[in-house]
């Protein structure tokens, strides 16, 4: 395989920098892009060229291209908070949707062969299971909506401009460089957080919904090979493990990767699909793709890595645009800190 100049966006972030570390292992010069609103410098590897900087800062982007003239683009770079995206609608699309316009265009005028952009299955909604490519979107929140904007924006640009795309809708993925800080996304990292500062796991509803939890290292090694396949330009791909568990069957095989005997607190419900995972027939025949990890293994994996650097303080997001109808445990959360500011 040639070497290739490669960007990934939100490179230091957690499946942005698997990605960098899968593609620098093939031969390829990295640069990654990130604001480090999500990601650490420590998850760059040592010879990755970082720079730092937002997506949405349309003349950063375009000089960037300009000076490094990119063969490739994995656009991973996203505040990929589903529930807490309709409240902060403003600040969803503008990170979300005009940041990923401004690397599309940038792309196009600089000449890259092929952009790659991470989606979501956010963007199916409350469709029929399991979800296929061939299903018309219905995203049930902004940070759904801003994804399918993307994809739509890819299909038109290739069409008027013939910039050539790949796009893959991950779902719940998780291992280790995951910000267990986070408190509004992750699941799998923030219970563990909880565990290791002797809290209990929150879970919204009854913990019946379902989810394919996938790690990490069963999708970072087909994203990278989707520019150099042929087969799978202009084209959309779910990519993800196969088998759905409850969030209670989680929690309880988070617990178990821990050490420590499941302790749950169940919160009021929130508004989120019920069941969410999908068919990945189209990715096994154009990649000749399975997921090998079984849940299990893959905590077991991330639960190793976050006893090693321990618990992480949560921040909450400062810039919520409206309140009303936030679950009450967010709600509370925010105004405690805002009166502390106040103070």
């Amino acid at each position: 395989m040639p070497r290739s100049k490669i960007l990934v966006t939100g490179g230091a972030g957690f499946m942005g920098s698997h990605l960098a570390s899968e593609l620098v292992s093939r031969g390829h010069v990295v640069t990654v892009f990130d604001d480090l609103s999500g990601g650490f410098t420590e998850n760059v590897d040592a010879g990755i060229r970082l720079i730092e900087g937002s997506v949405s800062n349309t003349a950063l982007v375009n000089a960037m291209f300009s000076q490094e003239r990119f063969d490739y683009v994995f656009h991973l770079a996203a505040y990929a908070a589903e529930g807490l995206s309709h409240f902060i609608k403003k600040f969803n699309y503008e990170n979300n949707l005009i940041g990923s316009v401004n690397l599309i265009n940038a792309s196009i005028n600089y000449g890259v062969k092929c952009f790659v952009f991470t989606s979501s299955i956010a963007v199916y909604g409350k469709n029929q299971i399991p979800m296929s490519e061939e299903m018309v979107p219905m995203p049930e929140d902004p940070y759904g909506i801003a994804k399918l904007a993307v994809e739509q924006e890819l299909r038109v640009s290739h069409e008027m401009f013939g910039l050539d795309y790949v796009v893959f809708r991950p779902h719940n993925v998780y291992g280790e460089k995951q910000n267990i800080g986070d408190r509004y996304r992750n699941v799998v990292g923030i219970f563990m957080n909880q565990i290791m500062q002797d809290r209990p796991m929150t879970i919204f509803g009854d913990g019946e919904q379902t989810r394919a939890f996938t790690y990490i290292q069963d999708v970072a090694p087909v994203i990278a090979d989707a520019p150099f396949n042929p087969l799978a330009r202009n084209q959309i791909f779910n990519v993800g493990a196969d088998t759905a568990y409850s969030v209670n069957e989680l929690a309880k095989q988070v617990a178990k990767a821990m050490g420590v005997a499941p302790k749950i607190e169940y919160l009021e419900p929130r508004n989120e699909v019920k069941d969410a995972f999908s068919s990945h027939k189209r990715i096994e025949d154009v990649f000749g793709y399975r997921a090998n990890v079984s849940l299990e293994s893959g905590i077991v994996a991330m639960a190793s890595w976050a006893k090693r650097v321990g618990a992480k303080r949560s921040k909450l997001f400062d810039n919520v645009e409206i309140s009303k109808n936030m679950p009450a445990s967010w709600q509370q959360e925010i105004l405690a800190a805002r009166s502390k500011v106040e103070l």
